[in-house]
């Protein structure tokens, strides 16, 4: 895949604008014009030194799954990728819980992203979180942000597992905007998560949200506007 650095050193179009998005322990998420072309690029550089392989480990992860997702409408295109930095490109489009979505057919959209998304091998694995879904202006579906995706091509018990999981996060959004557009087995699909779900909510998610949000100060949709905004 080809390597870029997100600093402006490497050869070619000039970097005309850079504007931070977010700033968290694993570094920063910047939204740069190079050229004429807006994209998106994480740099783990800033990140806390003691877990700074954590990041860059985040970014490898990350640039494996979009590679393999290249040229699908409606998530990112990975522009490249070196030791410390991830450039993607941008969306344009409105975070779901500033949009508020209320169609069927940005349901039926994101549906098909995903079941598309499946597809090719990748599961997102992060949809619970509304600022990672996208009402683009044309009133469709993206998603972004696949730092904790995962790509399986043996698609083994746990991509199945992880890839229903994606399917409930995106009818629970379905059910919170308009839920009388939800069919039956839709619903059938809500009433049973998957172990791994159970678990998460009863035992891992309290600390973790102690954590982030208590000694961390973050917020499952912090910067969630500009995020959203071009990604």
């Amino acid at each position: 895949m080809p390597a870029h650095s997100a600093s402006g050193n490497h050869t070619g179009p000039i970097m005309r604008e850079s504007r931070l998005l977010k700033k968290d322990l694993f570094g920063e998420v910047r939204r740069e014009i190079v050229g004429s072309e807006p994209r998106i690029v994480r740099d783990a550089r800033p990140a806390r030194p003691w877990i700074r392989w954590i990041a860059r480990w985040l970014l490898r992860r990350e640039a494996r799954t979009l590679a393999a997702v290249t040229e699908l409408d409606g998530v990112p295109d990975l522009i490249g990728v070196d030791h410390d930095c991830l450039q993607r490109s941008y969306i344009e489009g409105t975070p779901m819980h500033h949009a508020r979505p209320q169609e069927a057919k940005y349901f039926r959209h994101a549906l098909r992203l995903l079941r598309r998304l499946h597809t090719c091998n990748v599961v997102h694995n992060d949809l619970a979180k509304e600022p990672n879904l996208l009402v683009t202006p044309e009133g469709e579906a993206a998603f972004i942000d696949f730092q904790l995706a995962l790509f399986a091509p043996r698609r083994g018990r746990l991509f199945r597992i992880l890839a229903h999981d994606d399917l409930r996060h995106v009818l629970k959004h379905k059910r919170t905007y308009c839920p009388e557009l939800l069919t039956n087995r839709e619903r059938t699909i809500l009433a049973r998560p998957s172990l791994p779900s159970k678990l998460w909510m009863r035992i891992v998610k309290p600390p973790y949200l102690f954590v982030t949000r208590v000694v961390l100060g973050w917020a499952d949709r912090e910067g969630a506007s500009d995020r959203g905004e071009h990604r």
